[in-house]
């Protein structure tokens, strides 16, 4: 099998590349502008995995009006290339903005739950989801996976992604700035966890369509998991800073488990052991 991946992150997408080794056929984003080269890319291919969390160029902002126009245009030639492929599994990985603001109560994340894009980016997000999904057919599947709180040490090395990295760094200073009040809930989840889940669905496509949450299933208020940075590092608790952009919410890992046969393996003490060590704890 070969598995095509386009519009390629500096983060998720290295971590696939190199699960998949020899199977990986990367696209450059120039290819994207000359359908016959991308054409003779996708020839030998099966699947193909589009990242679809933000624009490519990481200096425009997810609230920016540009960020959903960049993010409609660079997959538009990608959504035209897989109807004209005979038969592809496309996998969008993308993540939880595109659903409704999560208040602790709510129902955990599943197939079910509301769709109300919370920034320019998610819109964008969704716009390419909803696109592919209506062109999805048998022989032509189509998989939506929208990760939550993703961290992790990119293959490259420091600095690493994720709240968990970010506070790591911050406790260096002697504190960390908590969003919010420190009661909001946040589902953490390995890479490493998220490329198993996406590596499960490449060997068992849907037979048309699917949309899923990727999570560990397990939620830590902002002020518990504070707590354990300041038990680690010493550094102060600072709360009620910004928290625009944060996720909150658990995902529905029941769900998970039964679509991909796992629940993530990565624990929250790893990941932060991971990320103290990373910021040179």
């Amino acid at each position: 099998m070969k598995v095509a991946i386009t519009a390629s992150d500096a983060f998720v997408a290295p971590y696939i590349i190199d699960a998949l080794g020899d199977a990986a056929v990367v696209i450059p984003d120039e290819a994207l502008e000359d359908s016959m080269t991308l054409d003779v890319m996708l020839t030998p291919c099966n699947a193909l995995i589009h990242i679809n969390s933000r624009p490519v160029n990481t200096s425009v902002a997810r609230n920016d009006r540009e960020a959903k126009i960049m993010m409609r245009e660079a997959a538009r030639p990608v959504l035209d290339a897989v109807n004209r492929h005979g038969e592809l599994h496309m996998i969008i990985v993308g993540t939880l903005r595109v659903y409704t603001h999560w208040s602790p109560g709510d129902d955990y994340y599943g197939p079910e739950s509301s769709l109300s894009p919370r920034d320019t980016a998610a819109e964008g997000q969704l716009w390419i989801e909803e696109n592919a999904l209506e062109r999805a057919e048998s022989g032509r599947p189509v998989s939506v996976i929208r990760a939550s709180n993703v961290q992790g040490v990119p293959l490259e090395g420091p600095p690493g992604n994720g709240i968990l990295h970010r506070w790591a760094n911050e406790s260096q200073i002697g504190w960390i700035n908590v969003p919010g009040s420190g009661e909001d809930v946040k589902d953490l989840v390995h890479v490493q966890d998220l490329v198993q889940t996406v590596l499960s669905v490449l060997e068992d496509p849907p037979l048309t369509r699917e949309s899923f949450a990727v999570g560990s299933g397990k939620g830590i208020t902002m002020s518990e998991l504070a707590n354990i940075y300041n038990s680690k590092t010493g550094a102060s608790v600072e709360l009620n800073q910004s928290s625009e952009g944060e996720v909150w919410g658990i995902v529905d890992a029941w769900f998970l488990e039964h679509r991909c046969g796992f629940r993530p393996m990565v624990s929250l003490e790893e990941m932060i052991d991971e990320a103290l060590a990373a910021s040179g704890y």
